[in-house]
């Protein structure tokens, strides 16, 4: 894997660029849809090739791992084939997930031991090991073990995890450079103090990593935090590898993001939004259930290209939501990631033509209305 920077706005550090991989050249900025369990939830592969023109999504290594397991993955030809997805595939490393859904958990040097959510199992997973099962997988952009704390935590607290995270790193890529597959991407940590963010920043670096990630975000924490260390870590990163913010965010946040170096996100807020009636227009939310699209005729968004919104009447939508029918959660899922995918596209043609200023101010205008 190796990154290409093709344009810079000056006035506020965005970027695009383009990701080559085995599996395919990924245009940023970009938003990766989360398939959490080998699927996104709710829209078929030949859509997410073909309707949205998805270039990269996100499996999750914690899920994977309990259900169906590494070794099955391996042996069905690694995670491309076995969920037949010939496009680019990052999974992260399980952290956050044994962190937030694990029962039991114990931290040491060694690394987790914690208890599987689904039947108590007791597992073990090390910086070594999750770089394993992701190669078994055979992922394209793999993510090093990190400890991710919560929000609010202490200055001392923080930096423990912060420290951590860079030895548990440092591991990791000794353990990976002795068969390089994939990309191996380290995660800055530090909570909300931006001192320790720079420091780990600073640390990580001597890795010479192919991309870094920004994580601890989304943790509780007031979006004003979320994007206040992102603008302090984004500029101490390399300029020539991808910079990834995990686990971000509402459409309105995505360009602000962008404008502060960042060049890949994920968030499961599209797919999940969707399922539960909650969709993403050029013109703000739509909550489908609500009594005034009983009748309604239009689309969910006229200025939307996407199949849900060239077929589907609100009126069609919401009855399919109150009747329970699973179609309802393929059409709206299908509108609200091609929704994220077009925002990434917008922005990122804004950067190549030198609009991105005016771009994101009309977006914060609107954001203000």
């Amino acid at each position: 894997m190796f990154f290409e920077l093709q344009a810079e706005c000056p006035a506020t550090g965005a970027r695009a660029g383009l990701i080559h991989t085995a599996h395919g050249v990924i245009e940023t900025p970009v938003f990766m849809p989360v398939g959490t369990q080998a699927t996104v939830k709710g829209v078929m592969q030949r859509d997410l090739a073909g309707e949205l023109d998805a270039k990269i999504i996100l499996g999750n290594t914690y899920h994977l791992f309990l259900r169906p397991g590494p070794q099955l993955i391996r042996n069905m030809g690694g995670l491309h084939r076995f969920m037949s997805w010939d496009r680019a595939l990052l999974t992260d490393s399980g952290g956050f997930q044994v962190f937030s859904l694990s029962q039991l958990r114990k931290i040491s040097e060694e690394g987790v031991l914690f208890r599987s959510h689904l039947n108590g199992d007791a597992h073990l997973f090390t910086p070594e090991s999750t770089v394993d099962v992701q190669l078994a997988f055979g992922s394209d952009i793999l993510m090093a073990l990190d400890e991710c704390p919560g929000y609010p935590v202490s200055h001392e607290v923080a930096r423990h995890a912060m420290e951590r995270t860079v030895r548990w790193a440092e591991r990791g890529f000794r353990h990976w450079r002795k068969s390089p597959e994939g990309a191996l991407f380290p995660i800055v940590q530090g909570s909300m103090y931006a001192d320790l963010r720079a420091e780990c920043a600073a640390r990580l670096l001597e890795l010479d990593a192919p991309g870094y990630a920004i994580g601890g975000l989304s943790v509780g924490e007031p979006r004003a935090i979320s994007l206040e260390m992102t603008a302090v870590t984004a500029p101490l990163l390399p300029r020539d590898r991808p910079r990834y913010a995990m686990g971000v965010g509402m459409p309105v946040e995505l360009p602000e993001y962008v404008a502060r170096g960042i060049d890949m996100m994920d968030c499961v807020l599209p797919s999940r939004n969707a399922r539960n009636g909650y969709l993403f227009t050029s013109f703000g939310r739509v909550i489908i259930k609500q009594a005034r699209y009983q009748g309604d005729p239009g689309p969910i968004d006229p200025a939307c290209p996407c199949y849900t919104c060239r077929n589907f009447s609100r009126a069609y939508l919401r009855h399919l939501f109150q009747a329970g029918e699973i179609l309802y959660s393929t059409l709206a899922t299908i509108h609200n990631l091609k929704h994220y995918l077009d925002t990434m596209r917008r922005m990122r043609q804004a950067i190549l033509s030198g609009a991105f200023p005016e771009y994101l101010a009309a977006i914060r205008a609107a954001a203000v209305e």
